[in-house]
């Protein structure tokens, strides 16, 4: 689809629209696209939107959104969970839960799909996506299909050192064997604790910056004076301050300048740079 609004599929809907949009059927149809396509033109992926801000401007070139066909979750022998990456992170815990299989329940606290998380190393309440994974599958930009181990992946904080090209179609992880009750209240616990503290019911992106080594994001924001803080219709929530939301028509800059507004504010406050979580892409 050519000149696609991108507004509706990202959670803080806002931003201009993909030069085209793609949404492939399944790999055979991804592989063929990226097969073909010439290399001058730009690709990005995104997924459930939720970790993301596009820009006012839009998106230049081809804009891949995976969809059912990559929306599978099944459970394997061995306490293993194979997902696809269009899969939100919610459903692979899920199916973690009423198969007793541990370890996987963190995925309850992740607002993402499969592929945010194998690309940044999505994680919360203590696990990340490192400590789960066996492998990923992915094509890369000339059509080839490839596997990573979870050692390819080369993963930090909130980071990936797999090439920017793969755009990744599966993941198998590794879970334990468990008891269903035990996991499933370690599920309701995480569901409580982010009805609490986050601001999940409005039109947020997440986490908005990474933790420094040794701090806390909110807390820097917090003592810097930012909570509450508005640009526009874009605010600094006041349930949890490192999360930015649109109060109802904030655009994409609003938002983007409240953050870098935000990052100004702490660096004077402490001398800590604050840098983003959330994706950013297209032009302003």
């Amino acid at each position: 689809m050519a000149n696609q609004s991108l507004a509706e599929l990202t959670w803080f809907r806002v931003g201009g629209p993909a030069q085209v949009l793609f949404m492939p059927e399944d790999e055979a149809d991804l592989v063929n696209l990226l097969a073909h396509l010439p290399s001058e033109i730009p690709v990005t992926v995104i997924g459930l939107g939720s970790n993301l801000i596009v820009r006012d401007g839009g998106v230049p070139g081809v804009v891949i959104r995976l969809g059912r066909g990559f929306g599978e979750v099944r459970v394997e022998d061995g306490s293993r969970i194979r997902a696809g990456t269009a899969a939100p992170d919610v459903k692979v815990s899920r199916a973690a839960q009423e198969a007793a299989i541990a370890g996987l329940a963190f995925f309850r606290g992740i607002p993402g799909a499969v592929g945010g998380a194998l690309r940044m190393n999505g994680g919360a309440y203590g696990r990340e996506t490192k400590d789960a994974l066996i492998q990923a599958r992915g094509v890369d930009r000339q059509g080839r299909v490839r596997v990573f181990c979870n050692g390819d992946m080369h993963y930090g904080y909130r980071h990936c050192g797999a090439p920017d090209d793969i755009v990744f179609t599966e993941a198998l992880f590794q879970g334990a064997p468990g008891d269903v009750t035990e996991i499933a209240a370690e599920m309701d616990k995480i569901t409580e604790s982010r009805e609490a503290t986050q601001p999940i019911k409005s039109r947020t992106g997440g986490s908005t910056f990474k933790n420094p080594p040794g701090h806390k994001a909110w807390q820097l924001i917090d003592a810097a004076g930012c909570r509450g803080l508005k640009v526009g219709d874009a605010q600094v929530s006041e349930m949890h301050c490192n999360f930015l939301i649109n109060l109802g028509s904030a655009s994409a800059a609003d938002i983007e300048t409240l953050g870098e507004t935000v990052r100004r504010r702490v660096k004077e406050h402490s001398g800590i740079e604050l840098e983003w979580e959330i994706k950013r892409i297209g032009v302003a």
